[in-house]
């Protein structure tokens, strides 16, 4: 009996050991989905708060490729070959990315934002040009407190959506741009961007003494966002060629509305966020703060001129024995040329002869126009009561004074004058002045004149009219108003000439001092940029700086093959930046 229990007793002890095996296993196994359950749902969680904080740049340029828009390269383009190499950077940006190769609206760029959201509320970012309607982006902007001088004009106004990669905005066939250089935009950081140019005169600039308007009303914005280094705004001027009969200064408006001074043509500060370059008809402004802007010269002689430019329109088509001649003196820079072209063509006006531009000099004198040599036997001025009109702003003015109508034996001879003031503010836009013919009999086609634009005691100009008004097919409306195919907005290496990585290569070749003076002082003095060294050594990539102006320069006409050149004289060192072959890239 006594052997038989201990032979039991062994199984019984194995068994217990068994159990308590499985339930320390079943434990463990409980306890590692349990925490997996936690892991998975924090993972969820946090996913659901946090937009991709850190994206692979190669993955944020999906909506930066290169469009195929510049002109075709000369012969030794493979100098410049190189493409961006941007997978070593990382950026931040919130929302879903499209897929690189979803080419589908790749390149339907209209004058819209770049953000366009998707049904689940995430956002896609598109390349360079984006679908949308103008009035998203202008009624998304317009309920923030730092819009409410967001321009609403469709027309008049470019946007676009720009990372650390930089881009440009463009208003066609005004020369308005503005470029926003690589790393001007911090890096994480992206920011919806317009450009307009103000065409109200309620916005028009209070001027004082012999203050004239030289350029456009210019905004960008949005005001107040952060900028790493000056972005580049472009814009035609007026005045002539003679700096020294000129004080030129920049104004800026401020967020109260009141204009201030900000900078002085010729006395600029490094130390200040503003800096000017003015070419023969263009000012390339230099700003870290983006606002609204306008050049303003006050004369310092009365040699001082300002650029004008005569136009002359008349109907296209003439049913009545009536025929006007309309001759538009306004500032000579493409915005206002533009809006004197659309506004004839809602007229049904066309050009009839080529322009022409008048130096006017603050002089105190008037503008003198006169239409004589008419054929008295075919056609006679139409004068009401000895007036003839000029209008300003649309409305109609009469000046019986400086009016008048003079016969010399079959010719005749009609006069208008135009006060200096009018002129010389630059606030009046579109100031004309009409002259209304009357042809004696409806089969009478052939018109001949002679039209003179003079400043009293000062420079004038005239055009002789000798054509068929029923078969006048002279195309002047397009061989003078050039067609301007720029896109609104470039977004990326697309907007540049020089391959970004190129770009960042010719910095570090240039930007530190060499003893021969082989850096960036050379490249400046070869481009002729020499008269800003002192703005260029404030900055801390002083050929990055430079390097943005020639882009600002040269975007339509941009040679690289020059650029490479100069490099070529600087040293051959630096020159051997442009020979690396694109499996290198």
């Amino acid at each position: 009996m006594r052997l038989r229990s201990r032979g039991l007793a062994t199984p019984t002890v194995s068994g217990a050991e068994d159990v308590a095996l499985y339930v320390g296993i079943v434990a463990v196994a409980l306890c590692l989905t349990l925490l997996l359950v936690v892991l998975v749902l924090v993972y969820r969680r946090k996913k659901a708060g946090l937009d991709a904080d850190v994206a692979d740049s190669s993955i944020l340029t999906t909506g930066f490729q290169p469009m195929s828009i510049k002109p075709t390269k000369p012969e030794n383009s493979h100098l410049l070959t190189i493409q961006p190499d941007l997978t070593t950077t990382t950026t931040s940006y919130q929302g879903t990315l499209r897929s690189r190769h979803d080419m589908a609206q790749k390149f339907s760029m209209s004058n819209g934002p770049l953000l366009e959201p998707l049904p689940n509320g995430s956002q896609t970012l598109h390349n360079g040009k984006l679908p949308g309607e103008p009035g998203d982006f202008v009624s998304r902007l317009s309920s923030q407190s730092y819009f409410k001088t967001l321009p609403r004009d469709n027309v008049n106004t470019s946007y676009g959506t720009f990372n650390f990669l930089g881009g440009r905005l463009t208003l066609p066939n005004t020369g308005i741009s503005l470029l926003i250089p690589p790393e001007a935009i911090p890096r994480g950081k992206i920011y919806e961007i317009y450009l307009t140019v103000q065409r109200k005169e309620d916005l028009r600039l209070p001027l004082a003494g012999c203050q004239t308007l030289l350029s456009p009303v210019v905004s960008c914005g949005p005001p107040g966002v952060v900028l790493t280094r000056p972005v580049i705004i472009s814009m035609d001027h007026c005045s002539d060629a003679c700096p020294e009969n000129w004080a030129i200064r920049l104004k800026k408006q401020s967020y109260e509305g009141s204009w201030e001074d900000v900078l002085l043509l010729g006395e600029e500060l490094v130390s200040e966020p503003y800096y000017c370059q003015l070419e023969a008809e263009t000012c390339r402004v230099f700003t870290e703060q983006l606002g609204r802007f306008a050049l303003v010269g006050e004369s310092l002689s009365m040699a001082a001129a300002k650029r004008l430019k005569l136009l002359l329109f008349a109907p296209a088509y003439c049913s009545t024995l009536e025929y006007s001649i309309r001759v538009y003196c306004t500032d000579d820079t493409q915005d206002l040329i533009k809006e004197v072209m659309q506004m004839e063509a809602q007229l049904g006006g066309r050009l009839i002869d080529e322009p022409h531009v008048l130096l006017f000099k603050d002089s105190y004198h008037n503008l003198r126009l006169s239409i004589h040599d008419l054929p008295q036997a075919h056609w006679r001025s139409k004068l009401l009561t000895g007036y003839q009109s000029w209008r300003r702003n649309g409305v109609k003015q009469r000046f019986s004074r400086d009016s008048e109508a003079v016969e010399y034996g079959a010719k005749a001879e009609c006069r208008c004058e135009i006060p200096f003031y009018h002129i010389w503010s630059g606030s009046q836009r579109s100031l004309h002045c009409t002259f209304t013919l009357e042809r004696l009999s409806v089969s009478t086609c052939e018109l001949s004149c002679t039209l003179c634009v003079w400043q009293v005691e000062g420079e004038g100009q005239s055009f002789s009219l000798d054509f068929n008004i029923s078969k006048d097919n002279r195309p002047l409306d397009s061989d003078f108003l050039l067609v301007d195919n720029s896109t609104p907005a470039l977004a990326g290496p697309s907007a540049f000439q020089i391959p970004y990585l190129i770009r960042q290569k010719i910095c570090s070749s240039l930007d530190a001092p060499c003893p021969n003076g082989a850096d960036w002082r050379l490249l400046a003095q070869r481009l002729k940029l020499d008269r800003h060294m002192s703005f260029f050594a404030s900055k801390a990539s002083p050929t990055s700086v430079i390097l943005d102006l020639w882009e600002a320069q040269h975007f339509h006409s941009g040679n690289l093959n020059q650029l490479a050149a100069i490099m070529a004289e600087i040293g051959k060192q630096e020159a051997m930046i442009f020979l690396v072959s694109d499996g290198e890239c």
